[in-house]
């Protein structure tokens, strides 16, 4: 006769995380942050976004030690690899709905952690989803995996899987919620991820290349140039000033005060954006592809008025902007170095309401503040260097112009 299994076995899990964390020290952090909750709803383990994990007492009971430490290993790599919230843009940017589709993200999610997860001290578990598994490639990320397989007979065997809502966004019956005990606030969430990254990136060992590749993510994330450029022109053409002028066409209301005198009034009119484009030899064909769409951006952002938007190239690259620009509509004007004051100079001439550059910045850059908003799109370089200056470096753009890293 079997003993009767009357609770949830806490000291088999803290010696399973013990030996976690014995062969992923970087990782013990974040191990011993994770809050384990008795749960007799949850089919075998899972995790919810606020750290903690729900253990099935049968399936705690009938599993080794060993199969447990990889296990947790797997669970906490969920929270901290953000895949509840990188599950819920994916699904709202595919209009994707269902628990069949939750499930295809906790597969592909399980594929992102589980190509180098094990090893070294870690077994596999029985079941594990590796890419092979999925007949794919392995180090790819889950965004990657999901447009590479579909529900269908090889996955038919994975209904089981269930990692909770901490791995595919969906909230299950056995959460606790916000509200409940042992949860992290979203501020220890993003403390425990911060000093599992810069343990992985400040003592590196042996840490695989998909950690080493989500601490420098996580310690330097990549801001949405896209959306950080448009906010930027946005800001500069909406300013107080910028487009506004005088009119007669529309006698000012005060003008009743004043018989027989007619006063104008002030009119706001779509900017004038003059855009000058480094086109040296130092940016690349994709950098310079990258420009003219942010150009094809502000014609749109001024209402799709291209009359409104004058472009300057800068240098040897013409040749490719003119065939493009024309494609759009759009006018390309003058040439000059890779001097962009020579950019600056002409742009100038035509009195615009914003100045937005887009350059590498290898480049010297105006003395003095032009009378206009300036916005500079700045392509990302690593060091930067000289044929005939190997301790060259460009100067950073003026604090008078509103910087966007680009790339």
């Amino acid at each position: 006769m079997t003993a009767e299994v009357v609770g949830l076995d806490f000291a088999k899990l803290y010696a399973a995380r013990l030996q976690a964390v014995s062969a992923r020290p970087y990782l013990a952090t974040a191990l011993y942050a994770l809050r384990i909750i008795d749960s007799r709803a949850v089919p075998t383990m899972g995790v919810d976004k606020y750290w903690r994990c729900y253990a099935s007492t049968g399936f705690v009971a009938g599993t080794p030690v060993e199969e447990l430490a990889s296990i947790l290993v797997h669970e906490v790599s969920h929270l901290l690899r953000d895949h509840h919230a990188r599950s819920d843009r994916y699904a709202h940017a595919h209009d994707l709905t269902g628990p069949g589709e939750r499930l295809r993200m906790n597969i592909a999610a399980d594929a992102e952690i589980n190509d180098d997860a094990f090893g070294d001290g870690l077994v596999r578990p029985s079941g594990a989803v590796m890419p092979a598994t999925l007949g794919l490639d392995e180090g790819q990320l889950m965004e990657d995996y999901l447009g590479q397989f579909r529900l269908g007979p090889l996955i038919e065997g994975m209904a089981w899987l269930d990692c909770g809502s901490g791995a595919d966004g969906s909230d299950r019956a056995w959460d606790v919620g916000p509200d409940g005990a042992d949860g992290l606030s979203e501020q220890q969430r993003d403390g425990v991820r911060f000093l599992v990254a810069q343990g992985i990136v400040g003592r590196p060992g042996n840490a695989p290349q998909g950690w080493r590749r989500w601490a420098n993510e996580a310690l330097h994330p990549s801001q949405p140039w896209r959306d950080l450029l448009g906010a930027a022109l946005r800001a500069a053409t909406s300013a107080p000033g910028v487009g506004e002028d005088y009119t007669y066409r529309r006698p000012a209301r005060r003008s009743t005060a004043l018989p027989g005198v007619v006063l104008p009034s002030l009119r706001r009119s779509p900017p004038r954006v003059s855009v000058v484009i480094d086109t040296s030899g130092s940016v690349s064909d994709d950098e310079l592809g990258s420009a003219l769409l942010e150009v094809a951006a502000i014609v749109r952002a001024v209402g799709g008025r291209r009359d409104l938007v004058t472009v300057f190239s800068c240098d040897a690259a013409a040749r490719i902007a003119h065939p493009l620009c024309q494609a759009e509509g759009m006018s390309l004007i003058g040439g000059g170095g890779t001097d962009l004051r020579t950019g600056f100079t002409k742009a100038l001439r035509t009195r615009p309401d914003v100045l937005v550059a887009l350059t590498d910045g290898q480049t010297p850059w105006p003395s003095q503040q032009p009378a206009c908003r300036t916005v500079v799109g700045l392509f990302r370089r690593g060091r930067a260097w000289q044929e005939n200056n190997p301790d060259y470096v460009p100067d950073r753009p003026p604090a008078w112009a509103r910087v966007v890293d680009i790339g």
